[in-house]
């Protein structure tokens, strides 16, 4: 039977449906078409897959199982290496990764890795609700500090193998970014409470409300008996772009706006958190976060959102899928531009309803590429003579974030970059002995992958670390 030349596609709502709800874009695959993509996959012998895959899932070995039509064993041979299947299949950026080095991509279009992922552990939600067991503990304790992507898979191999872990966590609920920055429609947040609650029938202990750095110190863990601490606190510090009026009411960072949105669920109907629900919304910048934020402004209400960004499309950062689906939705690219200047209301009477902000505009010059930068993308150049404004209500800025500078600033002899990035040594180690770090709070902001493939690598390094105490 000749092979199909393309991926089987992912089905996905109707975008001018989708456009006004918050419900998933993506509706996966039947089983059919689950089985029919697998077959598509050669199995080869090196295994380019497996080896750009930061978490090592065993790619072969799944497809082969879901070619059977054995949903369930595909789903137990990624969690050998996988903490978060579910996760992974939605948000993680296959396409630069183990899709990348598909043999079939070579001549036609790669296999689609990612989306046989989310179906098996879709089917596995689904079918099974036997939770794990916990393992016998072997008596060491270990703290995770943060609960996103790489605290959770640090914890999860830990607690496979019988460490007695506890995740601290400063917000109210658990996830870190997969609960307050990535919105529901990409990922649901059942899904991840599903990926939690295994953990805790693991026996990782949970603890919420609870800011390392103010609530406790890391001396203090090693006073209550922890022998390693791991920190996976992120990078949730915004930052912003230093123009004039950035101050004005109506300004989000875009962590500020995805958080209201989806950790304190700004769009249901008996929500209490305050966020402007504007007609006009205006995004800057051109990652991920750019198209979560111009996206849920969209379902808000809002009738023009702009995404402003200073490059061209080739150079936008961004999901190709995340674009794609943003365009679909109406979502407007003003591309080679960058702000300047953010315009307010200046007559404050009372014709001006109180519940909105100051914005009225952000004004823009229009840029052009030039010579590559340090980066290695063309570096954009003003156009002089070339300002416009564009009337907006809301401005939301997502150029970017750093680690919170709290940890460093009260744990003596933990060292940072010039980024505010921690220093650790190839063992994931940091300049602390027995303080373990990984993610965001190493390398800046990145994507879930990869900060899985830290807190694997960390979790591996403290359990050799414990062992030769």
């Amino acid at each position: 039977m000749a092979l199909n030349p393309k991926k089987h596609e992912m089905p996905t709502q109707d975008p001018k449906v989708r456009a006004g709800n918050f419900k998933e874009v993506a509706l996966g695959y039947t089983a059919e078409i689950a089985v029919e993509e697998a077959e598509r996959c050669l199995n080869c012998k090196n295994r380019p897959c497996v080896e750009a895959c930061p978490v090592n899932i065993h790619i072969p070995e799944f497809i082969s199982l879901m070619k059977e039509k054995k949903f369930e064993e595909a789903y137990q041979e990624i969690s050998k290496t996988s903490a978060l299947p579910a996760v992974c299949g939605r948000v993680c950026p296959q396409e630069k990764q183990c899709e990348s080095k598909c043999t079939m991509g070579i001549k036609m279009e790669p296999v689609g890795i990612g989306r046989l992922e989310r179906f098996a552990a879709d089917y596995h939600n689904e079918n099974c609700k036997e939770a794990p067991k916990k393992p016998v503990s072997n008596g060491h304790k270990v703290a995770i500090i943060g609960s996103g992507p790489a605290g959770l898979t640090c914890a999860g191999d830990l607690a496979r193998n019988g460490y007695e872990v506890t995740i601290f966590e400063a917000l109210h609920k658990a996830g870190g970014v997969l609960v307050y920055g990535i919105p529901e429609f990409r990922l649901p947040k059942t899904i991840v409470q599903k990926e939690i609650d295994n953990l805790i029938a693991m026996g990782v202990d949970v603890q919420t409300n609870v800011v390392i750095g103010r609530t406790l110190t890391i001396d203090e863990l090693f006073n209550q008996g922890y022998e390693a601490v791991f920190v996976g606190s992120g990078a949730g510090l915004p930052n912003f772009l230093n123009i004039p009026g950035e101050d004005l009411k109506g300004v989000y960072s875009a962590n500020e706006y995805l958080t209201r949105t989806n950790l304190m669920k700004a769009y249901a109907n008996d929500s209490t958190t305050p966020i402007i629900k504007a007609d006009k919304v205006c995004v800057v910048g051109g990652g991920n976060v750019a198209m979560d934020a111009a996206r849920c402004a969209k379902r808000l209400g809002a009738s023009h959102v702009y995404i402003v960004y200073r490059r061209s499309m080739e150079e936008l950062p961004a999901r190709k899928e995340e674009v794609e689906h943003a365009e679909e939705e109406g979502i407007e690219f003003k591309l080679l531009n960058n702000p300047v200047e953010i315009i307010g209301y200046e007559n404050k009477d009372d014709k001006r309803d109180p519940r909105n902000g100051d914005v009225i505009a952000i004004k823009c010059v229009k840029m052009e590429l030039g010579e590559p930068d340090a980066s290695g993308r063309r570096k954009p150049i003003p156009v002089p003579g070339s300002e416009f404004e564009i009337p907006v209500d809301v401005v939301i800025v997502a150029t970017g974030t750093s680690p919170n500078p709290l940890i460093k600033s009260t744990t003596p002899g933990l060292n940072v970059n010039d980024h505010g990035c921690l220093i650790v040594d190839e063992n994931t180690m940091t300049t602390r002995k027995g303080v373990f770090a990984g993610g965001d709070a190493v390398t800046g902001a990145a994507t879930v992958i990869s900060a899985m493939g830290a807190g694997k690598q960390a979790a591996s390094a403290i359990m050799n670390f414990i062992e030769k105490k």
